[in-house]
């Protein structure tokens, strides 16, 4: 999902990300991200050679983008350093982080977790230790939002709004609808065949339906479905 996002987002440029630990540690993709995405211009070279060039790049790049997303130090869950040397997990977080903050529409899979295995050398000899790490939302908070929507909550708590809501519903189909000659009264009924949901979305898209498609006047469940 990143690497195609990536990829449409940076298409105009000519730029093509195959693997996120080979393609971004050197900072050019995400030079062009943040100037495309932040509209932000940085004084530092379109592409660095040289490893020390590289990490003054990626010192600058990562300023801005950090400050774009409006975050605190003990927030950064990458380094200057971790992208440098291709940490997968690092540039994982900072891509999330930059897609959220610059495109929350993006469909990002909720709950996604990695187990981590961290090796230390002692004076004992090797000791691992493993850890759950959380790239797209952490589990508490998770827990802690709510999975009800606007409508849930409307059935829940005001349910005697939702006439007043069905009304203003019904008002917008009609406008839309009305200019091919048809009058909707009620929502349940007149859309359960689908055919005037197909005519809606023709009309707020501004496209001709080919009749040929769909049946206008459907005589079974199965032509409706």
């Amino acid at each position: 999902l990143l690497i195609d996002w990536i990829n449409t987002t940076l298409k105009q440029e000519h730029i093509v990300v195959k693997s996120l630990e080979e393609d971004l540690y050197d900072g050019l993709v995400l030079h062009h991200l943040l100037e495309k995405l932040g509209s932000l211009k940085l004084d530092v070279d379109k592409i660095a050679l040289t490893e020390k060039k590289q990490r003054q790049k990626l010192s600058v790049i990562l300023e801005a983008m950090d400050k774009c997303l409006q975050l605190d130090e003990s927030q950064l869950k990458w380094s200057v350093e971790s992208i440098l040397t291709k940490d997968l997990l690092s540039t994982l977080h900072l891509l999330v982080a930059i897609a959220k903050h610059f495109q929350p529409s993006l469909a990002i899979p909720p709950n996604v977790q990695v187990e981590t295995i961290t090796v230390e050398n002692t004076s004992k000899g090797l000791k691992t230790t493993s850890a759950v790490e959380y790239i797209t939302g952490s589990k508490e908070n998770l827990e802690e939002q709510s999975t009800d929507d606007a409508f849930d909550e409307l059935f829940s708590r005001a349910p005697d709004r939702l006439d007043d809501v069905k009304k203003v519903f019904l008002q917008f189909v009609n406008q839309h609808v009305g200019k091919l000659g048809l009058n909707v009264k009620d929502m349940e009924s007149q859309f359960a065949d689908g055919v005037l949901l197909l005519l809606l979305i023709g009309q707020l898209e501004g496209y001709f339906l080919n009749l040929r498609d769909f049946f206008l006047i459907p005589a079974s469940t199965t032509e409706m479905v």
